[in-house]
């Protein structure tokens, strides 16, 4: 037991035998100094530690493991889905070897990009992720921006997810009904009603308890898998419209890819490159165990784990189904301008019987259902996150926890009725709803290179790698995740066609629907947020490590009394991010 006394100043003080772990003892890049030891009213698991030593209070219950998280974010990834999602992109603009080549090439740096963020995950697992890394990293007086930039471009990717893949999900449902009564044409109120249904429901369900959402995930992302297998193998296997046109089974390997398809205007290289939009947009959920590290166990090594599996297995197994489509298609122009509108759908009705090609879209659409419930977990612990730090107007409100469920239920329907106003845009066509799907793409990946760019290019020591890290290769991969970003935003923003043919119906509406409100956060910023916002409030009492090793506890003051007094306390970065902490000419953030 602690030898507790009061000295003669009234500040409470605790021998260093009974003295609970200061920031400097736990692997963590903070926002607190590295003599500061959270003051807590009971004892702390080692998780619960680590999350104080970062500035906040355990408010969730630890019932994600290695294996429920990965289940989380491959739902979100939702393979097949996203693959009859976005199979225009990949198949359209270069053919088959955009698909096969295509993939290849974007997953390695993809992986390069997750293997970093799990790098920053191990060292920071808390919900705030790569917007709290942002402001940590960020070099001194310049973190708020940069957790501003990061936090709504992340949230504005988050928040797009569950509407892109619930309003997808509707329009597969409406398309099988057509598929099986010729005579029903599908309106665009069916698909807004439908699509506002899933998200009611996905509401409810990421309404649930931890448990509950951690074991409905659980089975939805092993459906997920097994799912996969089954589609992969049940496309050449009962594929017999090939052979009954006289076809090879199976195309020629020098045809699948050697033999591009440019359904675009732009020179053949750059078709190829823009077929990774689908990889990209496919491959932008892995970052969900960071948004869950605060209800994981063993946070700082199962959730990068986490995010790494998700990321390596998504990517093998999509470049499998790419091969297996690649390989059987049989025309590719037919697939692409199809009346269904639906190019999965009428691949399949391609290749296979009607019935068996149902099958195939019965089971794309479960899997969608699974997907869209992940993406909608996912957004609401980020939105939570940027709540609790007062990023949105009613953010007290948002930032609730429901006592009952032990769940962020505001954040939930704060998104749920941002998510229904977003699929307002399927009554102005199709181009318009389609800027929801580019949008998360290019919103996702800004944001995950954010923080990895300031490690690379202006950290340098001033970052502590969690248990889990990439030792001497961490700046070689961070460096080619940044340059594989950097490429590629502009050329998810080209539009298909150019010159005459560029007109409002075809041009890519990225930049408009991602360049609009990202300017307004800066304008946001420039007029008002930069006088308030000071980037993740620490929410947590802590005490400073006095000389020998003795604790003198403080008290808790708000943000203004700690800019005033310089001190540190539970509130917000204040000088840690403003200004950081001056040692020999030098800016150590633990000083």
């Amino acid at each position: 037991m602690s030898d507790r006394k009061e000295d003669g100043r009234g500040f409470s003080i605790t021998s260093a035998s009974g003295r609970k772990k200061s920031v400097a003892e736990n692997m963590v890049t903070s926002v607190l100094k590295a003599g500061e030891v959270p003051i807590y009213e009971r004892e702390l698991t080692a998780d619960e530690e680590v999350l104080a030593a970062l500035g906040y209070k355990p408010e969730f219950k630890r019932e994600f493991s290695l294996w429920t998280s990965f289940c989380v974010s491959f739902a979100v990834l939702g393979l097949l889905p996203s693959f009859a999602a976005t199979l225009y992109y990949g198949m359209g603009y270069a053919g088959t070897p955009g698909m096969v080549w295509g993939w290849l090439i974007a997953m390695i740096f993809i992986q390069c990009v997750a293997m970093s963020m799990a790098e920053l995950c191990s060292s920071m697992p808390t919900s705030g992720g790569l917007y709290y890394a942002s402001a940590v990293l960020a070099p001194p007086g310049w973190g708020p921006l940069a957790a501003w930039i990061t936090g709504w471009s992340n949230w504005l990717g988050q928040v797009t997810g569950a509407p892109s893949v619930d309003y997808a999900l509707a329009a597969m449902i409406l398309a099988a009904a057509s598929i099986s009564n010729p005579d029903y044409i599908p309106q665009d109120w069916h698909t807004f009603l439908l699509t506002t249904l899933i998200m009611l429901i996905h509401g409810c369900i990421s309404s649930m308890p931890t448990r509950w959402i951690a074991q409905f995930n659980s089975y939805g992302s092993s459906f997920n898998i097994v799912a996969l297998f089954v589609v992969v193998v049940m496309i050449p296997t009962a594929s017999s419209n090939r052979e009954a046109q006289g076809l090879p089974k199976f195309a020629p390997s020098k045809e699948v890819w050697g033999d591009i398809y440019n359904g675009t205007d732009w020179p053949t290289g750059l078709a190829v490159l823009m077929t990774f939009v689908a990889v990209i947009w496919t491959m932008s959920g892995y970052d969900a165990p960071f948004h869950l590290s605060e209800e994981c166990s063993n946070a700082n090594i199962a959730s990068p784990r986490a995010i790494v599996l998700t990321s390596g297995v998504g990517g093998v197994m999509g470049w499998f189904l790419q091969l297996v489509v690649a390989y059987t298609v049989i025309d590719i122009p037919s697939v692409i301008d199809s009346d269904l509108g639906q190019p999965w759908a009428a691949y399949l009705l391609q290749v296979m019987p009607q019935k068996t090609a149902l099958a195939v879209l019965g089971i794309t659409i479960i899997c969608a259902f699974s997907m869209g419930q992940g993406c909608m977990v996912a957004a609401s612990r980020v939105t939570f996150a940027y709540a609790r730090d007062g990023c949105f107007p009613f953010s007290g409100w948002i930032a609730r926890v429901n006592n009952r469920t032990q769940t962020p239920v505001n954040a939930v329907w704060f998104n749920t009725v941002i998510g229904i106003c977003m699929t307002l845009l399927i009554f102005g066509g199709t181009v318009a709803i389609g800027a929801i799907f580019s949008i998360a793409a290019v919103a996702a990946f800004v944001a995950f290179t954010i923080p990895i760019f300031i490690r690379v290019f202006f950290v340098g020591d001033r970052f502590r790698p969690g248990p889990w890290n990439l030792g001497r290769w961490s700046m070689p991969i961070g460096i080619a995740a940044c340059s594989f970003v950097l490429v590629m935003v502009p050329i998810l923003c080209l539009p298909s066609v150019r010159g005459v043919d560029l007109d409002s119906s075809t041009m890519n509406w990225t930049a408009l629907v991602y360049g609009a409100p990202m300017t307004y956060a800066l304008l946001t910023w420039v007029f008002s947020a930069r006088h308030w916002f000071k980037g993740p409030k620490v929410n947590i009492e802590h005490q400073m490590l006095g000389r020998s090793n003795i604790e003198i506890q403080g008290k808790e003051i708000g943000l203004q009394g700690a800019e005033e007094s310089g001190g540190s306390s539970s509130g917000s970065i204040n000088k840690d991010i403003e200004a950081g902490h001056e040692r020999d000419g030098k800016v150590d953030p633990y000083a």
